[in-house]
């Protein structure tokens, strides 16, 4: 459970990491894909278009269970109808850049994976180290409290009160 102020639990930073590695991979690999596909690169128009994109692709890979595939796929296709507003002229893909772009789709499924991979095992050994850390061995936790003994205090009140100090407070009318 995850308190104010708190690191978040392992699911929620994993989906975050994983909306991040999403959103970014998504942008660069759409940029990459359509110019080696033959395509420009974008201008300024066009690269604004594309981060309100590839935000909303990182929104959605973080909040639901939508295969990585999936989004990466849909984004590729929504980051070459932004290059081709972009451009001024709408054209059918060539061969080539379909290639690049599912060949990019592909590899930033695979570079995804893997980063998630790394970041659960990290955030796993991490969560380890700090237990390990932080727990106190039970050779050290003692299962007894001393209490110091204090008779000498307890007669003089005694003697000074003239009854005893325990039990419920008398009730004077």
């Amino acid at each position: 459970m995850a308190y104010p102020g708190s690191v978040p639990t392992d699911r929620i930073l994993l989906a975050r990491l994983r909306g991040g590695f999403v959103g970014a991979t998504s942008g660069a690999v759409g940029i990459a894909a359509h110019a080696l596909g033959g395509g420009g690169l974008p201008g300024q128009g066009t690269a604004v278009l594309l981060v309100a994109a590839v935000v909303v692709a990182g929104t959605i890979a973080a909040s639901t269970r939508i295969p990585v595939v999936v989004i990466l796929a849909a984004g590729q296709v929504l980051g070459h109808g932004i290059f081709t507003l972009g451009s001024g002229h709408a054209h059918a893909p060539s061969p080539a850049m379909i290639a690049a772009h599912v060949a990019a789709v592909g590899v930033a499924a695979l570079l995804v994976s893997g980063a998630e991979r790394g970041c659960r095992l990290a955030v796993s050994a991490v969560g380890r180290l700090v237990r390990n850390v932080l727990t106190v061995p039970a050779s050290q936790v003692s299962a007894t409290v001393p209490v110091p003994e204090r008779p000498d205090r307890l007669r003089v009140v005694v003697a000074l009160v003239g009854r005893s100090v325990r039990g419920p407070p008398a009730v004077t009318v």
